[in-house]
């Protein structure tokens, strides 16, 4: 019997598990007629304790099955780093793939705009981020991808946070989706869940006869 398949939602700097992203994939998987786990955990506000925390997450599964990860800004950033140290060490698992959505390829440097206090606006969790935490995010880069074939980039040009230039350049090896105009929200989201779902060879069988 083919074990069940595993999709994370990694969310980004000051957002949630509410986020609208998450929700829409939340809604869509609802509907779908293939089984799967799909976990949007709420990750700390802290790089490290948040890559601890992914990283313990998945560790405690002992199932042999696929994982599918999905990062949004921060969120593909830490996605790309769990990747790679699942291929690098969890010998139990079977496909790894990423979709990385407008994500931050060097949010050490974006993430010094925020230093001091900040409020996460869905959890109303207040923190203090310092040069010390700038100092974790960089210690979790990873300079180049393990199987690039198995990760998506998707972007859009207008991305008013991030330059979506530098996420092209970093997945230039990978299958792209560069949208015109957008926003760091990735507009219209919703139409894009089928090519995720493909992406992970997910998707159900396609009925012909539905008009």
């Amino acid at each position: 019997m083919q074990s069940e398949s595993l999709i994370i939602y990694i969310h980004g700097f000051l957002s949630a598990p509410t986020s609208k992203k998450a929700q829409l994939m939340k809604e869509s998987l609802a509907q779908q007629c293939f089984k799967h786990q799909y976990i949007v955990p709420q990750l700390p506000c802290y790089p490290t304790h948040a890559a601890e925390y992914l990283w313990e997450l998945l560790a405690t599964k002992s199932v042999a099955s696929d994982v599918y990860l999905i990062g949004s800004s921060l969120g593909g950033y830490y996605g790309i780093w769990l990747r790679e140290r699942l291929i690098a060490e969890k010998t139990d698992i079977g496909c790894v793939k990423l979709v990385a959505i407008n994500p931050a390829i060097k949010p050490y440097e974006l993430l010094c705009n925020y230093l001091g206090d900040n409020v996460n606006p869905y959890t109303e969790e207040r923190f203090t981020l310092t040069e010390q935490h700038i100092a974790e995010l960089k210690a979790l880069k990873v300079s180049q991808l393990s199987h690039p074939e198995d990760c998506l980039l998707m972007v859009q040009t207008a991305d008013d946070v991030l330059d979506y230039r530098q996420a092209v350049n970093y997945f230039q090896s990978s299958p792209q989706v560069i949208e015109p105009g957008g926003s760091h929200h990735f507009d219209h989201f919703e139409q894009h869940l089928e090519k995720i779902y493909d992406f992970f060879g997910v998707l159900p069988p396609v009925d012909h006869n539905r008009g």
